[in-house]
């Protein structure tokens, strides 16, 4: 049994658990000061019903209205297929230490499974307390994938008023530009006790300017508020200091309060060296075509926005000049009017360019979900059909692209195997297909994840193994074998196929 990818995994758990005792419930370092923590008091909750129905029959399940909140998610068993013994035979410190190392950048299905786990409900882990440590560890890592809406949903699914769950709320609103609800409730609800900035950012943001300058003048008065942070809030209540004044430093720590002050004074932050959640600030209307395309392509590059805001991002003009993400849009509208068309030819002759620039910008995936369908209605040939069917691998139309496609070549053959899950006729060509291989050919799961299973700690097992797999896309590729092997033990059939045939198709840094 190999111990090098396990040994890796627990130091990164262990370096997270230590990062983790300064500030315990947020694995992100960028959350606005919105609130003040002191006034912390138990989650309260607001769990949707329809918890009946879970997979595992002999599940012990305790009450969703119970103490903790870990038990707030937004998809039911129905949904996720998964039993609501999730994570209840789990200690909760174990979970929350392997969601908040898990890595922000992975396969789309191998994404898609964690976020599927992020956001199930499920009966909280057995040692549970009230300060719902296992949801805010859910929710920030949806916030450090730059999941927003799915983030938002989350976290509404809560207890608002409860500040450590607000503050984040604030702060998702503050990069999707929806703060109105927000500023609201810190203005009426007295009991969040706001941090001077946000009070007077919300404040401002009302209208409220001689109550927001009374609120500032108070608190330098009192020595309340960080130097650097006292020079950008009186720039941001006064507007005539921006034409006399030299621009302000950047601060070591930029949340997205203090990065919406610095764009309201007129010093907007470029957020392509932030955290990928501050890429969903220049989504907004407000922002360059140009700007929302790179924010979006980032995005999409993470599976973070649907495949549609993508699509309509680049057809929204026509390009203003030429070369990177210019030629990117021109290429996806050109291939957009001709699959729009029904037109063979027209699609043959240009969707190797559209291929070539969603290879540049590693959106493979998303285009794949948009156009597979279309592509395989057509009479194609030669290069465009082979191209086609590459991406219907892609696509969640694999299985049955698999059923009638007819291979050119042994590597073809062997995607088909896998999209149909069974590799038994068909011999690896590589060192990536034989990792393949020994998944579908009967690998045993690790001794660790037997283990688990066997404790009915399902939701451990697979967090672990999606933290093998990533350890597999760059060091061994056993850690990739085992954790497909995982998938299939439980059940995840589908999950083991797509990120089979994603690892095989994709080409990505190790």
């Amino acid at each position: 049994m190999r111990f090098a990818g396990t040994i890796s995994l627990l130091a990164l758990i262990a370096s997270t658990a230590s990062a983790q005792s300064e500030e315990p419930l947020s694995a992100i370092d960028w959350l606005s000061r919105s609130v003040d923590p002191t006034t912390e008091q138990p989650l309260g909750q607001a769990v949707p019903n329809g918890m009946e129905g879970a997979v595992d029959e002999d599940v012990t399940v305790t009450p969703l209205d119970s103490a903790s909140p870990d038990t707030v998610g937004i998809l039911s068993a129905q949904i996720t297929g998964l039993p609501m013994n999730l994570w209840q035979q789990s200690d909760e410190s174990t979970l929350v230490n392997l969601v908040n190392a898990e890595r922000t950048s992975m396969l789309p299905a191998v994404q898609d499974l964690l976020v599927t786990l992020l956001l199930a409900e499920a009966v909280a882990p057995h040692d549970a307390g009230s300060d719902g440590e296992l949801f805010l560890a859910r929710l920030d890592k949806l916030l450090d994938l730059g999941q927003l809406e799915q983030a938002q949903a989350l976290v509404e699914a809560a207890d608002l008023k409860r500040p450590e769950i607000f503050r984040r709320w604030f702060d998702i609103s503050l990069l999707t530009g929806t703060e109105e609800a927000t500023c609201a409730m810190l203005n009426d609800v007295p009991d969040l006790s706001p941090t001077e900035a946000a009070q007077i950012f919300c404040l401002a943001r009302g209208g409220d300017w001689d109550d927001a300058v009374l609120v500032f003048n108070t608190a330098r008065a009192l020595g309340d508020m960080p130097a650097d942070l006292e020079l950008l809030v009186e720039r941001f209540l006064d507007a005539h200091l921006d034409d006399i004044s030299a621009p302000l430093e950047q601060p070591e720590r930029l949340s997205p309060l203090v990065f919406r002050m610095f764009e309201a004074i007129g010093e907007p932050i470029a957020t392509t060296s932030l955290p990928r959640a501050f890429a969903y600030a220049d989504l907004r209307d407000i922002m360059s075509w140009r700007t929302r395309l790179e924010a979006a392509e980032r995005l999409a590059r993470a599976d973070a926005i649907n495949s549609n805001v993508l699509r309509a991002l680049y057809e929204e003009r026509s390009p203003a000049a030429s070369g990177g993400v210019w030629d990117r849009a021109e290429a996806f509208q050109q291939f957009s009017t001709a699959i729009n068309a029904g037109d063979p030819s027209a699609v043959s002759s240009t969707l190797p360019a559209a291929w070539a620039a969603m290879e540049e910008a590693r959106a493979e995936a998303p285009f794949a979900r948009l156009f597979a369908a279309d592509l395989a209605r057509l009479p194609l040939t030669g290069v465009a059909k082979k191209l086609a069917f590459r991406i219907a691998m892609l696509s969640p139309e694999y299985e049955e692209a698999a059923q009638t496609y007819v291979p050119t070549d042994v590597d073809e053959a062997f995607y088909i195997a896998v999209a149909r899950g069974d590799v038994s006729e068909v011999e690896p060509q590589s060192d990536k297909q034989r990792t393949i291989y020994n998944a579908f050919q009967g690998t045993p799961v690790p001794d660790i994840t037997s283990t688990l299973l066997g404790e009915r700690k399902l939701g451990e097992a697979l967090l672990r193994a999606i933290a093998t797999f990533g350890e597999g896309m760059t060091g061994d590729p056993v850690g990739i074998t085992e954790a497909l092997a995982t998938f299939r033990a439980v059940g995840l059939e589908d999950v083991a196929r797509r990120a089979a045939l994603e690892y095989l198709l994709l080409e990505r840094p190790s």
